[in-house]
């Protein structure tokens, strides 16, 4: 099948069914796959290890992964069925596909384990960030279920000063944890984590979870990852994306667009 290039949806907006849209802001879906793929490499991630992706969505970080590691090394869940297919017909290709074999499983309950693989890495970017306490215990649980005596896993999350008390999935709007509340799931699943000194374009935390023993290796990581001339440039892209928006809202921009629009119907 040949490939089909990437829809980038530069007007549509965030959560629309698009499957850019639907991950995030269209403007820095290159961006978010540029800060996943960078801090998981500066963790140590190389070619061979095997890589689950939580919530891989529409493999916007996927496609690097994919390409980066080596065949049968690659493994991704996510809930939406649709979003992974059209991340493979649009920003992989089904040739990459069919020779590196990245495998996915389509499931909404964090079942890590349903690989049957234990991974040297996994991430989970903006997960904890939409779900509920029983649901981050849950993907915990299963992540270190998962992981070898070396792994490492990092997760985001927005940080708060309380905790979202519901029990539902919440998209696309994000929810709210203390660090001390995510710090007592992780022991709770026996985890050990510390936070890392690493940008997130979208405000969030990173925290890197893993087995007890680990400390001293970690420790070290949580201050090595933080490179300044790649935040200079993330904040760069950053305060672009905030022009665009300020331009988009303005009224002469909305009637200009809806003025072309209306060209193009006719």
């Amino acid at each position: 099948m040949p490939f089909q290039s990437p829809d980038t949806g530069a007007n549509v907006r965030f959560g629309a069914h698009h499957y850019r849209a639907f991950v995030g802001d269209t403007k820095t879906y290159d961006i978010f796959s540029y800060m996943q793929f960078t801090l998981m490499t500066l963790l140590g991630l190389r070619q061979e290890h095997t890589l689950l992706d939580i919530g891989c969505g529409s493999l916007r970080a996927g496609k690097l992964f994919v390409v980066y590691l080596l065949p049968d090394r690659y493994f991704g869940i996510e809930p939406e069925q649709w979003l992974v297919e059209e991340g493979v017909e649009r920003e992989l290709g089904h040739e990459l596909a069919d020779r590196k074999r990245p495998r996915f499983l389509f499931d909404r309950d964090f079942s890590c384990a349903g690989f049957g693989v234990t991974f040297d890495y996994i991430i989970a970017q903006s997960i904890f960030s939409h779900a509920s306490l029983a649901q981050i215990r849950r993907c915990l649980s299963q992540a270190r279920a998962s992981m070898k005596d070396t792994s490492l896993f990092a997760a985001s999350f927005v940080e708060g000063e309380d905790d979202y008390a519901g029990d539902a999935w919440v998209y696309p709007e994000t929810i709210r944890y203390r660090a001390t509340t995510i710090e007592r799931l992780a022991t709770e699943a026996g985890l050990a984590c510390r936070r890392l000194d690493w940008f997130h374009i979208g405000g969030q935390v990173w925290f890197v979870f893993f087995v007890p023993g680990l400390e001293p290796q970690v420790d070290h990581l949580a201050t090595l990852n933080q490179s300044f001339p790649l935040k200079q440039e993330l904040s760069h892209y950053r305060q672009r994306s905030d022009r665009l928006e300020r331009i988009e809202s303005h009224f002469l921009y909305r009637l200009v667009s809806g003025i072309r629009r209306h060209l193009k119907r006719r």
